[in-house]
């Protein structure tokens, strides 16, 4: 039986039909950088996740790079964020001339610890960039707290959340702006690179549409330095779609992990993802810890055509590119046992529970004999 990490393939079958309209409408209509499509989108976008605009951007990357400029961050300024994270989180920051400051995570939920963050703020800080990790929501109420105490700005990373709800509120529109991306592989990915920013203020706004384009207010008239960061119109009548199907795909996700999570439990080799119960996990990945013999676990499933992936081998304070921070091994104990002991398995909206079982069949029968 081979089984992806993700099905792209069986869910485009599921809504073939409605792509081939959308994608139909706007070849038609040739109407192909920020046509109508995208201004669809960015309204269903901001009616969906509860908050007052949204810009579609090129990338997720793109939705952190343009508002960390629109909020003012840059050279000589610090944004305190997770180690624990994909590249793009500190890379964004590095890109406007900021400097990361790493801060290590709780373990339980892999996020960012609001805990340790105080201790990290220093006059130079700017901005808090939690990291809504494999789609569970970070501590809001404790980051909301700090960053008011110091006049701080948020910026929520929410590339692996989308759906994710924290106390009732969708993740991303609870700091002051939220940064989503539409990789295919997300829980709203589109066919390409895609990715938006929202918020609640207007100006910000303003601002963001001037930066993706250029840094253009008017045609060929220019305000500031800006970026080439437009959402394809294509790619956004595909995610147009796309949203319409979100909450039942989720909800599709979060039965998925309950019926791991039963299938698994009670096996000490493994730490199993729990959602608080003030959040909803959107669970874009499902990820548990392997305590031991994470690599020979992790073989078997592959050659038994289970696919797994390890997000992520190395935290970024431990990356050659931030060797300049100063940062070194043992600085984020939790992190950095975490990256040893991470394994996500195969989740998406149409994956079977035969599937489900097949998975922790080979998990608790073959490695429980091993004594792993």
């Amino acid at each position: 039986m081979q089984i992806p990490l993700t099905d792209l393939k069986v869910q485009y079958g599921s809504i073939k039909g409605e792509i081939q309209v959308a994608i139909d409408q706007v070849l038609q209509e040739t109407n192909f950088i920020l046509g109508k499509q995208v201004e669809f989108l960015e309204q269903e976008m901001a009616q969906y996740l509860g908050v007052k605009c949204a810009v579609g951007v090129a990338s997720g990357t793109d939705a952190l790079v343009l508002s960390l400029t629109a909020l003012g961050i840059g050279k000589g300024d610090e944004v305190i964020t997770t180690p624990f994270t994909f590249i793009a989180t500190a890379e964004a920051i590095s890109r406007v001339g900021a400097r990361p400051v790493f801060c290590d995570i709780d373990e339980q939920t892999f996020n960012i610890d609001p805990v340790k963050i105080e201790k990290k703020i220093t006059a130079a800080t700017k901005a808090i960039l939690p990291v809504h990790l494999y789609g569970l929501p970070c501590a809001m109420d404790e980051i909301s707290s700090i960053s008011k105490k110091h006049n701080l700005k948020i910026i929520e990373d929410c590339a692996q959340s989308f759906g994710a709800e924290y106390k009732s509120k969708k993740a991303g529109s609870l700091g002051d702006c939220g940064c989503f991306s539409f990789f295919p592989g997300k829980n709203l990915g589109c066919y390409g690179d895609g990715g938006m920013v929202v918020t609640n203020e207007a100006g910000i706004a303003g601002k963001l549409k001037i930066l993706r384009n250029h840094g253009s207010k008017d045609k060929y008239l220019y305000v500031t330095h800006g970026f080439n960061s437009r959402l394809d119109t294509l790619q956004a009548a595909i995610v147009r779609v796309k949203l319409k199907h979100i909450d039942k795909w989720v909800n599709q996700r979060i039965a998925c992990a309950k019926i791991y999570n039963e299938l698994l439990k009670g096996m000490p080799s493994l730490s199993l993802p729990q959602a608080p119960v003030y959040a909803r996990h959107a669970f874009n990945y499902y990820t548990i810890r392997v305590k031991k013999g994470r690599s020979i676990v992790q073989g078997r499933l592959k050659e038994n055509g289970i696919a797994s992936a390890i997000y992520y081998p190395l935290c970024l304070h431990l990356q050659e590119v931030y060797q300049d921070l100063g940062y070194k091994k043992g600085d984020f104990a939790n992190a950095e046992r975490c990256q040893e002991e991470v394994l996500s398995l195969p989740i998406y909206p149409e994956l079977t529970e035969g599937q489900i079982q097949a998975v922790a069949q080979l998990l608790g029968g073959e490695f429980k004999a091993a004594a792993l």
